[in-house]
């Protein structure tokens, strides 16, 4: 399990995405950096590999709180604490089905790579490709179990919607849960 995580992660160089000839592209991470992501998805992908193995091999939750082992010394933290170790915002929407829903039918026109608008759920490829770009992102690094990749699920869409137009997110609790959800799996 935890080999998959390792290998399906990305680390955005934002100062080399900055360069980009694209405006689209350039917009949608400069989306991502006002969402307050920046740290946590730059963060740079040096780790220990036998140490994330083994904290996932012996993680569990009790209390709120993700505990494990890693060298025979057990390591435990709280969601304020992850959150203040990424830098993560906690303030913001913590459930994305309170994104404003004027906000997703803009969504569905503005992403639409067509003049059509695009369902919530759609493949990729309806999808503008700058949007295409930040739903593998988001599949990526912020899912457990990201399913198709030639799929932008719901979850995905009210992500895209909120980081494009600026909704905060309590992203400290959001991720929070994923790694949860991860220690659970």
């Amino acid at each position: 399990m935890a080999s998959s995580l390792i290998i399906r992660s990305h680390h955005i160089d934002f100062d080399s995405v900055f360069r980009f000839d694209d405006a689209g592209i350039v917009q949608m991470f400069e989306s991502l950096v006002s969402t307050g992501l920046m740290e946590f998805l730059g963060c740079p992908a040096i780790f220990y590999e036998q140490a994330l193995i083994e904290f996932f091999e012996h993680g569990s939750v009790r209390d709120g709180m993700v505990v494990s082992v890693i060298g025979g010394m057990t390591v435990e933290f709280s969601k304020s604490v992850f959150a203040a170790a990424f830098g993560l915002p906690t303030e913001g929407l913590t459930d994305l089905s309170e994104v404003p829903k004027d906000l997703l039918s803009k969504a569905q026109r503005l992403l639409s790579a067509s003049e059509k608008e695009v369902s919530v759920s759609c493949l990729k490829k309806e999808v503008k490709m700058q949007y295409r770009l930040l739903s593998d992102i988001l599949a990526k690094s912020l899912f457990v179990k990201a399913g198709s990749f030639d799929a932008v699920t719901r979850d995905r869409f009210l992500l895209m919607t909120a980081i494009t137009f600026d909704v905060k997110i309590n992203w400290g609790n959001i991720l929070f849960g994923v790694l949860k959800e991860m220690v659970h799996s």
